[in-house]
């Protein structure tokens, strides 16, 4: 098995890939962001196996990426929820949603600016009000141009327009 670190590189991608450079650990970011909070819907959303899930969740929570709090709905379970740092990684996730558009598939989401309305562009920014909007201020929703993949509770929760880090409700 590979390490899991980048002691003899001096550099900030190393360390930061420490964090969050294994399989699946950036997507477990990406459904944060649309609102996944609890794992049951990581685990259903993602077909993750439910040890990785949970293994990647409290690698996340003790890096200081995700905070995980009880979950006042459901007794003796847990929310997972963006801190500070985590909400850090959306311009790299939006960078990497517009370089996979570019040279990959076309990326089935549109995301644009809650304020305006105008799709946000490859950078991240509003044409319309010359800013680059935090995910909070993020509306995203299908592009409709093709059959969704997947059909599971959050995945037909996501087909609705929706401000990123609102939570998912199932």
């Amino acid at each position: 098995m590979l390490g899991k670190d980048y002691k003899r590189q001096d550099c900030s991608i190393a360390r930061a890939l420490e964090v969050v450079g294994e399989r699946w650990t950036l997507l477990i970011v990406r459904d944060a962001f649309y609102g996944v909070r609890r794992f049951n819907d990581f685990l259903t959303h993602l077909d993750i196996p439910r040890a990785m899930l949970s293994d990647r969740l409290s690698g996340l929570v003790d890096d200081g990426v995700l905070e995980r709090r009880p979950d006042p709905g459901h007794a003796g379970r847990n929310l997972y929820e963006l801190t500070p740092a985590g909400r850090d990684l959306w311009p790299v996730l939006h960078a990497l949603l517009a370089w996979g558009d570019q040279h990959r598939d076309p990326n089935s989401r549109m995301f644009t600016h809650a304020a305006c309305g105008t799709e946000l562009d490859r950078s991240g920014a509003c044409a319309t009000c010359r800013l680059t909007p935090g995910p909070e201020d993020i509306l995203t929703q299908s592009r409709g141009d093709r059959a969704a993949l997947r059909d599971d509770p959050v995945a037909r929760a996501l087909s609705e327009p929706r401000r990123l880090l609102d939570p998912v409700e199932i």
